[in-house]
């Protein structure tokens, strides 16, 4: 089993930050941390790296289902969707799969939750991939 859910769109980076941002938000998630990884590199280490953007999304819904199901499930949210670029317009989109990372975790409820939100995720990254084709 893989851990995550990726597509490779061909566009500006920044444009698919904007976009995956809106399609997450039609899938009814928000952003709740955006990481920059290249500049944060820079700051910190003094390094190049291409541009990389981590997206902690969060349905509100799915989190509090989820909480009440396992308490300390917080330890794994928000799901985080990276952006990468690869080069030459290309960007890779990628979304963890929650069910993945919740298997170690024996909660029948909790595994429930986590795979709607799979289907969610799945579906935001399907949705990015159909509109801009690599």
């Amino acid at each position: 089993m893989t851990y995550h859910f990726s597509a490779t769109i061909q566009t500006p980076f920044e444009e698919a930050v904007e976009q995956t941002k809106a399609v997450l938000k039609q899938h009814g998630f928000g952003v709740l941390t955006t990481i920059d990884v290249q500049t944060t590199l820079k700051d910190k280490l003094g390094v190049d790296f291409r541009p990389y953007r981590i997206l902690g999304a969060c349905n509100p819904q799915m989190a509090y289902k989820a909480l009440q199901a396992e308490d300390k499930i917080g330890t794994m949210l928000p799901c985080n969707v990276i952006l990468q670029d690869h080069g030459n317009g290309m960007v890779e989109i990628s979304a963890v799969d929650p069910v993945a990372s919740m298997k170690s975790i024996e909660n029948p409820a909790l595994g429930e939750v986590a795979q709607k939100v799979r289907d969610q995720l799945k579906a935001v990254i399907t949705d990015i991939a159909a509109t801009t084709t690599a």
